[in-house]
C-alpha cells in the first residue's frame, strides 16, 4: 500500500488567485464538478447544483454560526494585544491563543473596551492560553458588540461591515464556530428552495469549527500529526432521515468538510449513521475509505493541509492533483471566499 507524505500534498497557487473578498452573489461562484467514476472536469456555476441532484437524495449541512472570536484590545502599557477565542470553558473562561504571546503571561489583562477586560490565567499544554472574560453585562453580548470576525490569516484585511454576514451561511444557527464551513457559503435562499422542489431532502449536523482547522501540518510522517478536537452533534432526526434516504437508493451530499467529518464520526460498520455528540479528531486522508457519504460540496483548499487530504481521500489522490492543476490553469478563485468543486 502506498504510503503518503505531506509532499504529496503540496501544489503551487499564485497569490492573486486567493479570494479577498466574496462575489456579489453567493450562487455566482464557479463549480468545478469532478466525476470520480468517469474521471472527468467540468465547469459550471454553483446555481447549476440543483440539476446535478435526484428526488430522493439529501442534502446534509453543518449549521454551526461563526462567532466574534478575535478580540482587540492594548496591554496595560498600551501597546496592542489579541485574544482569539477558541471554546468556552464555563464560568466565563475560554481557551483562546493571543498575540504576542510572550508578553501575555499569566496575570497579565487585555482590555479590550471600557467595561470589558481579558485575563491570563494559564498556558495550556499545546501554548494556548485559559482566560477569564469580564464584562459590564453579559459577556456573550459584549464579545459580539466588541469582537470582530475571525476571517482567515490568508485574507489580508481587516474586517468589513459585510463579512460579518457574508463569513457566515444563510442557514447557520448554533453558535460556536472560530471559521466558516465555507462550502455553505454559496447557498442562498432561493437555492435551497430548488433543491428542496427537486424532491430532495435536508438533514442537519453541527460541527463547531476550531482554529486547527487552519494549523499547518508540520510532519512529514502523517501519522504523527496530531488534529485538534473539534466539538460535533448529529441529533437522532437528522440520523434517520439520512439512513432512510440511503436505503432508499438516494445519494448523501455532504456540504463540506466539516459535515463530512461528523458523518465518518458517527458512521457505522454498514455505512449507516449514528445519533451522537462529542469532540472528534477524526483524520481523513488517503487510503481512507468514506463511507458515509457519496457525494461532497467543498471549495479548494490550502496546500499541505488536511482539508486537502480529506478531498483526496473521497476524490482519489491523482484525480485531485489533476483538479488542483486545473483550478490553477482556470484562474478559479481560491480558499473561504473563492469559486466551489462537487465530487461525484
Amino acid at each position: 500500500m502506498l504510503a503518503f507524505r505531506l509532499s504529496d500534498f503540496d501544489y503551487t497557487l499564485p497569490p492573486e488567485l486567493i479570494a479577498q473578498a466574496p462575489l456579489a452573489r453567493r450562487d455566482e461562484s464557479r463549480l468545478m464538478v469532478v466525476d470520480r467514476a468517469a474521471r472527468t472536469i467540468a465547469h459550471r456555476t454553483f446555481a447549476d447544483l440543483p440539476g446535478l441532484m435526484r428526488a430522493g437524495d439529501i442534502l446534509v449541512r453543518n449549521t454551526t454560526r461563526v462567532f466574534r472570536a478575535r478580540l482587540l484590545g492594548t496591554r496595560d502599557s498600551g501597546a496592542p494585544a489579541e485574544v482569539f477565542l477558541l471554546r468556552p470553558l464555563g464560568d466565563g473562561r475560554w481557551e483562546a491563543m493571543v498575540h504576542p504571546g510572550g508578553k501575555l503571561h499569566p496575570g497579565r489583562v487585555v482590555h479590550v473596551a471600557p467595561g470589558f477586560d481579558v485575563t491570563i490565567e494559564s498556558v495550556t499544554e499545546r501554548r494556548t492560553r485559559v482566560v477569564r472574560l469580564a464584562a459590564d453585562g453579559p459577556v456573550e453580548d459584549a464579545i459580539e458588540h466588541h469582537g470582530h470576525v475571525p476571517l482567515p490569516p490568508y485574507i489580508r484585511r481587516g474586517d468589513a461591515d459585510d463579512d460579518a454576514a457574508r463569513y457566515q451561511t444563510v442557514y447557520a444557527d448554533e453558535r460556536g464556530s472560530v471559521a466558516a464551513p465555507t462550502a455553505g457559503l454559496h447557498f442562498t435562499p432561493e437555492l435551497l428552495a430548488q433543491i428542496a422542489e427537486r424532491g430532495v431532502g435536508f438533514a442537519e449536523v453541527v460541527l463547531h469549527v476550531g482554529a486547527g482547522t487552519f494549523k499547518p501540518v508540520d510532519v512529514d510522517d502523517l501519522s504523527a500529526h496530531v488534529m485538534h478536537e473539534e466539538r460535533y452533534r448529529i441529533e437522532a432526526v437528522s440520523a434517520t432521515a439520512i439512513n432512510e434516504a440511503r436505503a432508499a437508493g438516494g445519494t448523501v451530499w455532504a456540504v463540506g468538510t466539516t459535515t463530512l467529518r461528523t458523518l465518518e464520526s458517527v458512521v457505522r460498520g454498514d455505512g449507516t449513521v449514528a445519533a451522537g455528540a462529542g469532540e472528534t479528531r477524526v483524520f481523513i486522508r488517503p487510503p481512507y475509505r468514506v463511507r458515509s457519504a457519496d457525494r461532497l460540496v467543498t471549495n479548494f483548499h490550502l496546500p499541505r493541509s488536511t482539508l486537502l487530504m480529506l478531498v483526496s481521500a473521497f476524490a482519489g489522490h491523482e484525480l485531485m492533483r489533476e483538479a488542483y492543476a486545473v483550478a490553477v490553469r482556470e484562474r478559479y478563485r481560491f480558499y473561504s471566499y473563492g469559486d466551489a468543486m462537487v465530487i461525484i
